[in-house]
């Protein structure tokens, strides 16, 4: 998450490198009695805590939607940073200052992680923001003497009294704060962060330090009247050199388990704050804040965190700035199937992209619509702005290229874009040396009296002299393909990518008309409105009115994750991706996918599997193993020049006919692709002319069965039956024989020990083919 400040700062060159709320809600109790009733509630495709009933019904309705209330059709969430405290003398932006009656969500950036691996906002103090500081004489932010501490949290809960309906996440991490956090001095301390909390060095899981997180998040919680966690995790990926430069000491080393550890660390929260929110009668939000670069999402596998998260908030901005030469939109929404970023790399004239442009919202969309319902996903928008100076062509900037001489010190980078400085960068971070970091960053409120040629008199406080001027004039200009507006200033050859009515209009419609579950903010410090007294533009809630009133009387979001009907019986198979290789060597991207047979049914040869995948990634997936995997269906073709038009591919592969798959047996293929996809979902299975849904898919109305028999083997369907543990001594793959033609990853069982095939093979018997040859001993069983 792009953190613009002086203390708690993402580097703005880097930054795409790489209520106590009331117990009653519209009438429903907050806590129901049976666990029947609660599962009504639960959305579709979130993992339920096996033995804990979740009160979901005090935060969804019995579609599984999320209650907001009754002028609250869509989320409108908003980060809320506690570095704008205005205590040097820059404005302010405090809990007073934030349209209650607009939002639907408020994320407080940042907590931290210590280094104890615990959650934490620094010591308590007066001069600690979250939980001393008081703000005496400013009109709204008088302290609530009911609560026993102060700061940003005590205006929070003192306004949640008021607007009940309103929740409260605590975000932990962001840019600067992934890898590393802040002390009470305002010194950055590198301890590890997220990497080391839940990797430990060799790469495992730290299940010890994600442990003692989570349970300090559970309390802290509590303490200070949250409804949830928000996971800013920047960024578990595999992909070399990603994130803050400062933390690639720990990330590199560990990232071929980042994403296990990112994975392990959303399954435990999930299900403490499960057990919490059971024993609180009220249900505990999670989400996290994910990247829309296709770039860095090639190296986070399948994003398998989706159904730990009652919704993800995509960071769909930050896809064209100073990091680099290319000078494009900060958040555009579509393609438009000219971005210089991605013509240099051939993206558009690679027939195994499919022509899919990667660096836009609606793109980001559809790679989590593949696995997630449409209002389980938000968009995200920028308050503020992304900018180069020195521009050479393009068609007003749009397109052209900015290239640095030098980059600045401790980015990381040996070519990086000549980012605007100066009144062009209001919003600046600093390097370590206090030198400003050229990005073009600034609220939009800044942006907008520049597009007015007005100098506001607040310059001063961000050390301009009085009697600064504008040099050239700043003029508005618009890309409805894009869905972008920027600023060209033609005498200086300074581009800044802006938003506002109009492009903020357009995608408050995009997320209405395809149901998607709201907006995302950061952050709100950067709305603006026009202060007629004194000529200028200031902080204010133009821009989140404007999506409110949008969004008031939309229809209900999107809340099932296929958009066709699936059977109503669910079948335990487990399909599981892996093997995925590390980012220097993730293209195309070729995970292994393992189906393992977890009912008492042997599957025989020709068993036809069906799925779906998103959109995001041409209709072009295939398998090296012999199951015959393609696409039979498409929701979108061709470019995506002006977006997607539809969700998903629908894929059939089949077990070879002469592979069957006993009870507790594991078939491996290898799946080829070439953009990334988040987890392929809505799966289906056709046995003996019956065909069934897969239990894994988590999906709302489904009944857990025996194939055939229409028994369910287990009362819960969102807690399907492990598999089985062999008895010692007792083999469970099927026995080998020397006439069975067997393909690769295909298990069988001799003399003892279970046995994987490499490759397709016939007639070489298990043990005889030693340690290079085509069977894999996997041990005694």
């Amino acid at each position: 998450m792009l953190s613009p400040s002086p203390h708690r700062a993402r580097p703005a060159l880097l930054a795409a490198a790489g209520a106590v709320a009331g117990l009653l809600l519209a009438g429903l109790p907050a806590t129901v009695s049976h666990a029947a009733d609660q599962e009504s509630c639960r959305p579709d495709g979130l993992y339920k805590t096996p033995g804990v009933d979740v009160p979901y019904c005090s935060v969804y309705d019995t579609e599984g939607r999320e209650r907001m209330g009754a002028d609250h059709q869509r989320r409108v969430i908003g980060y809320f940073t506690g570095w704008r405290t205005g205590k040097d003398g820059t404005p302010a932006y405090l809990a007073s200052d934030i349209p209650w009656d607009k939002v639907t969500h408020l994320n407080y950036a940042f907590a931290h992680i210590d280094g104890g691996n615990k959650i934490s906002v620094g010591s308590d103090g007066p001069a600690n923001p979250a939980t001393g500081m008081t703000w005496p004489g400013v009109a709204g932010a008088e302290m609530d003497p009911a609560l026993p501490y102060k700061g940003h949290f005590n205006l929070l809960n003192k306004f949640k009294k008021q607007h009940p309906d309103v929740k409260t996440l605590i975000s932990v991490g962001g840019w600067a704060e992934t890898g590393g956090y802040f002390d009470d001095s305002g010194k950055r301390v590198n301890s590890g962060g997220f990497y080391a909390m839940a990797t430990n060095a060799d790469g495992s899981v730290n299940q010890a330090g994600i442990d003692t997180f989570a349970d300090s998040a559970v309390s802290f919680i509590r303490k200070y009247g949250f409804n949830g966690v928000d996971i800013d995790y920047e960024y578990p990926t595999t992909m070399k050199d990603a994130g803050n430069p400062l933390d690639w000491s720990y990330a590199n080393a560990r990232r071929a388990g980042l994403v296990k550890g990112y994975a392990a660390l959303m399954k435990t929260l999930r299900e403490k704050l499960d057990r919490a929110g059971a024993a609180d009668g009220k249900h505990y939000l999670l989400s996290v804040a994910a990247p829309s670069s296709g770039y860095l999402l090639r190296g986070m596998e399948t994003f398998q965190v989706q159904k730990y998260l009652d919704y993800v908030n995509i960071m769909s901005y930050d896809l064209h700035g100073a990091w680099n030469e290319y000078v494009g939109p900060n958040a555009s929404l579509f393609d438009d199937g000219k971005d210089a970023e991605l013509a240099a790399a051939n993206v558009y004239g690679s027939q195994q992209y499919g022509g899919i442009g990667y660096l836009n919202t609606d793109w980001a969309y559809h790679y989590f619509r593949g696995s997630m319902p449409a209002g389980r996903i938000n968009i995200g928008l920028p308050y503020y702005t992304r900018g180069h100076k020195n521009v050479q062509g393009g068609t007003n900037g749009l397109w052209g290229k900015a290239a640095a001489t030098t980059c600045p010190a401790g980015s990381g980078l040996t070519k990086c874009g000549d980012g605007a400085v100066g009144i062009d960068n209001l919003w600046h971070d600093k390097d370590d040396n206090g030198k400003e970091s050229p990005a073009g960053s600034n609220p939009m409120w800044h942006a907008k009296n520049l597009e007015k040629g007005i100098v506001g008199d607040y310059v001063t406080k961000y050390g301009f002299p009085s009697g600064t001027k504008l040099t050239g004039t700043y003029a508005r200009k618009y890309d409805s393909t894009l869905v972008a507006p920027w600023l060209w200033n033609a005498e200086k050859k300074v581009f800044l990518s802006t938003e506002d009515e109009q492009s903020v209009a357009a995608k408050a419609d995009y997320v209405v008309d395809r149901g998607i579950g709201g907006t995302m903010v950061w952050e709100l410090a950067g709305d603006y409105d026009w202060n007629a007294a004194k000529g200028q533009y200031e902080t204010g809630d133009t821009l989140t009115s404007l999506m409110y009133e949008k969004f008031r009387s939309a229809s209900p979001y999107g809340a099932k994750v296929s958009n066709k009907a699936l059977p109503a019986k669910a079948v335990n198979i487990g399909v599981e991706f892996g093997e995925f290789k590390l980012g220097d060597s993730n293209y195309p991207i070729t995970p292994k996918v393992k189906i393992t047979n977890n009912t008492r049914t042997t599957l025989p040869g020709g068993t036809e599997f069906q799925f779906d995948y998103s959109t995001a990634a041409p209709a072009n997936a295939s398998d090296q193993s012999g199951f015959g995997t393609k696409v039979i269906s498409s929701d979108h073709t061709g470019s995506n020049v002006g977006g997607l038009k539809g969700d998903f591919h629908r894929v059939s592969l089949k077990l070879p006919a002469w592979q069957s798959l006993a009870p507790g047996a594991s078939v491996e293929l290898s799946f080829n692709y070439y953009l990334p996809v988040s987890t392929p979902w809505n799966w289906t299975v056709n046995i003996a002319g019956t065909t069934y849904a897969l239990a894994g898919d988590l999906a709302r109305g489904t009944t857990l069965v025996e194939p055939g028999s229409g028994t369910s083997p287990t009362p819960d369907p969102t807690n399907p039956t492990p598999t089985p543990t062999p008895t010692p001594g007792a083999c469970t793959a099927p026995a080998w024989t020397a006439t069975s033609e067997y393909g690769g990853g295909s298990t069988v069982s001799h003399k003892g020990h279970s046995w994987k095939a490499k490759w397709w093979t016939k007639g070489e018997e298990p043990g005889t083919t030693g340690e290079w040859g085509v069977w894999q001993d996997l041990g005694a069983c």
